[in-house]
């Protein structure tokens, strides 16, 4: 993960871009972002290691999307439409820069009037995030199977959310299936209040598409296994990083293990492929 502060990068991340939006939109949760990912409304780009990175133009079009929602109830294929094809006559402009990514709110110039409603208006090109706002793929009428990856980030520091009815729906997971994920710990209610985190409802998204796909919950234990051995081997090469408690160290920990999760998700990518070449019609 990039640990510069907000201030400091030229974008923001999943966890940042919710703190901006709660405020008009207490509703939204990092889910629904990564829902409207899903479903090619916004594609913000990725790092090496999985993190995604907001510039301006992707949160004016989250709040965008939102308040369509929110006060006209429209469709999310009628909202894209007015994304891609304003109204003849008048030119889309440009989502605004982020002035200050650290604030509550998305800042624009006070006596903007434009500013202080919300509205689109152009970046400046100085602004290390004002650039070419990104095409999305179309919405077709059935959603992806595949559901957009979390961020490695998604549940760290924060408290779990999701209650078993919730998880269910967001998921498209049964009864049956979490239960059967919960008897392999592949994921598990945390506290007292029997609550999910967003790694849960991560994990139980995937299971669903490994279920569509005639596999059983019971054969996915194994990348748990993979993962934890994996883990284990990452955390002897950072361990004595973080020993010597220093600023320092902990931003070179940070780095090693992206770099470290990097590796080996190239490296399990790469095996994947080659074992399954041979079951490939090369036609």
């Amino acid at each position: 993960m990039n640990t510069k502060s907000a201030s400091e990068r030229p974008y923001l991340s999943i966890g940042e871009v919710l703190g901006l939006l709660l405020e008009e939109f207490p509703d939204v949760t990092i889910s629904k972002i990564r829902f409207l990912e899903s479903q090619g409304l916004i594609v913000p780009e990725r790092t090496s290691s999985g993190y995604r990175k907001f510039y301006d133009d992707d949160v004016e079009r989250l709040k965008y999307i939102l308040r369509e929602q929110k006060e006209k109830f429209l469709p999310l294929r009628v909202i894209k439409d007015r994304l891609e094809t304003p109204p003849d006559g008048i030119e889309r402009a440009a989502p605004r820069g982020i002035k200050n990514v650290s604030g509550s709110t998305v800042a624009g110039d006070p006596a903007d009037p434009a500013s202080m409603s919300g509205s689109m208006t152009k970046p400046s090109k100085s602004h290390p995030a004002a650039r070419a706002v990104k095409t999305v793929n179309p919405i077709t009428d059935k959603a992806p199977k595949r559901p957009a990856p979390p961020d490695p980030s998604d549940a760290v520091g924060r408290p779990a959310t999701y209650g078993r009815d919730e998880l269910l729906s967001l998921s498209g997971l049964d009864l049956e299936g979490l239960l059967d994920l919960e008897r392999y710990a592949l994921v598990a209610a945390h506290g007292g209040h029997g609550l999910y985190d967003e790694h849960d409802l991560a994990i139980a998204e995937v299971a669903r598409g490994f279920i569509d796909a005639g596999i059983d919950i019971r054969h996915l234990k194994g990348w748990k296994t993979s993962a934890e051995r994996e883990a284990g081997l990452y955390e002897q090469r950072v361990l004595p990083v973080l020993r010597r408690r220093s600023p320092e160290s902990r931003v070179e920990s940070n780095e090693l293990l992206d770099d470290l999760a990097d590796l080996g998700s190239r490296l399990r990518a790469i095996l994947i492929a080659r074992a399954l070449g041979s079951l490939r019609d090369p036609g």
